[in-house]
């Protein structure tokens, strides 16, 4: 077999056992290779590697030296993970974990809790730290999951909140219904996937604490909608109807049967949904625009997740940030995400929902929903949101884990 293969089937192995979790150390004779002569030329050389494989020989040359050194390397190759492509990271988890296996029992906990307590490296860098930490000391997720209720690695803040619930479940079997709903409380404060926020919200409705999961989410309810205007033929998408021009809430424009106007539109949904056949005209080949004012108690980049089967755009401030012509797509939570920057006061969102012809049954959907979050997930809500009492997001609640 030639070198050059020698080198890549190494490379593969080592690569696939670090994604699995395993460790596999695979030495193969490189004789004449030309290896970079210090670390950091071995981890540009790593992360120059293309994303089709371009450089991949060098990139293994310059892994197996790194596998050579020792410890010292690894704050280094853990930094050099934070914006390294998929390609690079790979080359790059391998040999963290080639030479922190390589050490063993003498390896230190101290580079990997210093570099997990530093929130602004990359989740997956920070992740293989967490779970380093967790081969070397067990008692790692006991002492360290009930800080990370907020963290910005959704994995890891998946897992506090999954410990918090093991606690609150245990209450509950004991009969322990005050502790338990203090526990899921505090749970719910860090929850950001749908199926622990529901989990939980099902266990607090069930101690008499009900949840207001389109609060905790962040979906907007309020809405000023208009149409409908004309989509036959599909001419509504590319058409620039008033409402993308200008919004102006006390305007009548001509419609699709008539003349429109904005109307007020309150969604009781539990996931903020709004149904346009039944707000606005139960009618297909037609358009709507949704339009809502959200005020920001500061200037901050936003995603907004919206999901819908229809053909949309969205506009914040009067950016076009994204542009859909689909039709009858699977509906789910944060189909769609994009970023945006708000400004500190009011930002106007509008989108714009198109149905089509399609008589079939399952084509008879003309709905769509939205929410404002951060890049985690974690909702990010108008600052005059009206407060409905119910068990949403409190920071303040995560210090009372006892």
């Amino acid at each position: 077999m030639p070198k050059s293969h020698s080198r890549h089937l190494a490379m593969l192995w080592a690569t696939a056992a670090a994604g699995l979790g395993a460790v596999i150390f695979v030495r193969v004779g490189l004789a004449d290779a030309d290896e970079p002569d210090d670390t950091a030329a071995a981890i540009q050389q790593i992360r120059s590697v293309g994303t089709e494989g371009a450089g991949s020989e060098a990139a293994t040359d310059a892994w197996r030296q790194l596998t050579r050194g020792g410890v010292d390397q690894l704050p280094s190759l853990l930094v050099a993970l934070d914006d390294a492509n998929p390609l690079a990271a790979n080359y790059l988890r391998s040999a963290i974990d080639a030479i922190a296996a390589q050490h063993g029992d003498a390896l230190s906990t101290d580079v990997f809790a210093d570099f997990l307590a530093e929130r602004t490296h990359a989740p997956r860098a920070r992740r293989l730290a967490y779970e380093w930490l967790v081969r070397l000391d067990p008692t790692t997720p006991d002492r360290l999951l009930p800080t990370m209720l907020d963290d910005p690695s959704v994995e890891l803040r998946r897992d506090a909140v999954a410990r918090v619930m093991e606690r609150a479940a245990g209450h509950e079997d004991a009969g322990e219904s005050a502790e338990a709903k203090q526990a899921y409380r505090v749970a719910l404060s860090g929850a950001i996937d749908r199926d622990q926020v529901d989990a939980i919200a099902a266990a607090l409705d069930k101690l008499g604490t009900p949840v207001d999961l389109a609060r905790h989410f962040g979906f907007i309810q309020r809405w000023k909608l208009i149409g409908p205007f004309d989509n036959v033929g599909g001419v509504g998408f590319a058409a620039e109807y008033p409402p993308e021009k200008q919004i102006d809430f006390a305007a009548r424009y001509d419609g699709k049967d008539g003349e429109v106007g904005w109307i007020d539109h309150v969604s009781e949904e539990t996931y903020g949904n709004i149904d346009l056949y039944q707000a606005i005209k139960r009618e297909n080949g037609t358009v709507a625009y949704a339009a809502t004012q959200f005020l920001a108690a500061e200037p901050r980049d936003v995603e907004i997740r919206y999901g819908t089967v229809n053909a949309t755009k969205i506009w914040l401030n009067g950016e076009l940030l994204d542009s859909n012509e689909v039709y009858h797509a699977n509906d789910e939570m944060d189909q769609y995400i994009v970023r945006g920057h708000m400004k500190q006061g009011e930002n106007t969102i509008v989108l714009k929902v198109c149905q089509n012809e399609q008589e079939e049954s399952w084509a008879q959907v003309w709905k769509f929903q939205l929410r404002v979050c951060d890049e985690t997930g974690t909702a990010v809500l108008s600052a005059d949101r009206p407060d409905t009492g119910s068990v949403a997001q409190n920071s303040a609640l995560r210090g009372r884990l006892n």
